[in-house]
């Protein structure tokens, strides 16, 4: 639901964008599309064709353990070699049930993509209790829509 939200506000700047829900990914990518099975699953490599041919991303990073899924981990990692990240531009939102906005998530992702050799925006929208804030597929705390439209702008001109 952010990530469409995220998407009404980029389209309210003549933005066109493109959602990347990795819960369509194959169910045995990690088995099928890594290391040595690389370019060997063509539904994977869909999702790869996307990155390689975005210039600009958006993460909207659920906070899970302490972090961030580990299905995006293993999807980035499942990414050909050398990474398609490098040089892209990447802003970061983080969602939370609790009050940190999945921000230790955004710092172990930011680690990742600097390594990567992504350009990270440097404003990381933290949305913590995001359920509380989410009604009807819309943001409904006003600091929320603020920080997340100054991101879409600052995003836009990055």
């Amino acid at each position: 639901m952010v990530s469409a939200y995220y998407q009404s506000l980029l389209a309210e700047q003549n933005t066109e964008s493109n959602i990347i829900d990795l819960q369509g990914l194959p169910k045995d990518f990690v088995f099928s599309a890594l290391y040595g099975n690389a370019g060997k699953n063509n539904d994977f490599n869909i999702y790869s064709q996307q990155i390689a041919q975005g210039d600009k991303f958006v993460f909207v990073v659920p906070e899970y353990n302490g972090s961030f899924p580990g299905v995006l981990k293993a999807f980035i990692d499942g990414l050909e070699y050398p990474s398609k990240f490098n040089n892209k531009k990447v802003a970061m939102v983080g969602l939370s049930s609790g009050m940190q906005g999945s921000a230790l998530a955004l710092s172990h992702l930011t680690d990742i993509l600097s390594y990567l050799g992504a350009n990270l925006l440097g404003m990381r929208v933290k949305l913590p209790r995001v359920e509380a804030n989410l009604k009807d597929g819309k943001i409904t705390n006003d600091l929320y829509n603020q920080l997340l439209r100054e991101q879409v702008d600052k995003l836009i001109k990055f």
